[in-house]
C-alpha cells in the first residue's frame, strides 16, 4: 500500500474517524448518516482494480501514477436504494473531506473535492464505498476511512475521504467534473471535424 501512488488535489485531510458520518441526502426519501461500524456491517464486496491517473503520461516526473490493489468495501446500490432515489434524481454527487480554495469570478471560494456519476452508473454493482485496501484497514492517504471505488473510471472518478453523497436533479458542474477532467470529443458539424 505505501508503493500505491497517491495524488491530492487539495491536499490530505485530518479526519476524526470517531465523528465521522458519510450522509446520504438530497432527492432521496429517507436520509441516512452511517458511522464507519455501521459502513462496515453492511455486505462486504472485494474486487482487484487497477487505478490509473488520467494524467499518466510515462514521463519519469510522475512516477508511474497506476496502481493495482485488491479493494474491498460495501457496494454503493444496496444503500441508494435504502435511502430511496426519488424520481426528480438525475446525479449522485460525491463529497470529499478534502477542501481546497477556488477563483469563481474573482471570488475566492472553498469548495470540497466532488465528482458525479448518472444513477445508472451509481447503481453499478460493482461501485464499492471501499474501507481495505490490499487486505489492510485502508490508509489515510487512500482516503480513510471510505473512498469511492469505482472500477473503470480512471483514478480521479474514486473520490478519497468520502463524507457526503447527494442525489441532484441536474448535471452536476463542478470544478473536477466541469472544467477539470473533461474530455472533448470530436463531433462532426457541417461536414467539419469539430
Amino acid at each position: 500500500n505505501e508503493k500505491f501512488f497517491t495524488i491530492k488535489h487539495f491536499g490530505q485531510p485530518t479526519v476524526d474517524v470517531q465523528a465521522w458520518r458519510l450522509d446520504v441526502a438530497g432527492l432521496v426519501q429517507q436520509p441516512l448518516s452511517l458511522t464507519l461500524d455501521q459502513v462496515k456491517a453492511r455486505p462486504r464486496q472485494e474486487v482487484t482494480f487497477t487505478v490509473e491517473c488520467s494524467g499518466n503520461h510515462g514521463r519519469p516526473f510522475t512516477g508511474g501514477l497506476v496502481g493495482n490493489a485488491t479493494w474491498a468495501g460495501t457496494p454503493l446500490a444496496p444503500l441508494l436504494q435504502e435511502a430511496g432515489i426519488q424520481d426528480t434524481g438525475r446525479e449522485v454527487v460525491f463529497y470529499g473531506h478534502d477542501i481546497g480554495k477556488q477563483t469563481v469570478r474573482e471570488m475566492e471560494l472553498s469548495t470540497p473535492f466532488a465528482r458525479s456519476l448518472s444513477i445508472a452508473e451509481a447503481m453499478n454493482p460493482n461501485v464499492l464505498l471501499c474501507y481495505e485496501m490490499n487486505g489492510a484497514s485502508l490508509p489515510a492517504e487512500h482516503g480513510a476511512p471510505i473512498r469511492l471505488l469505482n472500477p473503470g473510471w480512471y483514478g480521479v472518478a474514486n473520490v478519497k475521504w468520502l463524507e457526503r453523497i447527494e442525489v441532484i436533479d441536474t448535471r452536476f458542474a463542478g470544478h473536477f467534473m466541469a472544467r477539470d477532467y473533461v474530455t472533448i470529443r470530436e463531433e462532426q458539424r457541417e461536414g467539419q471535424s469539430v
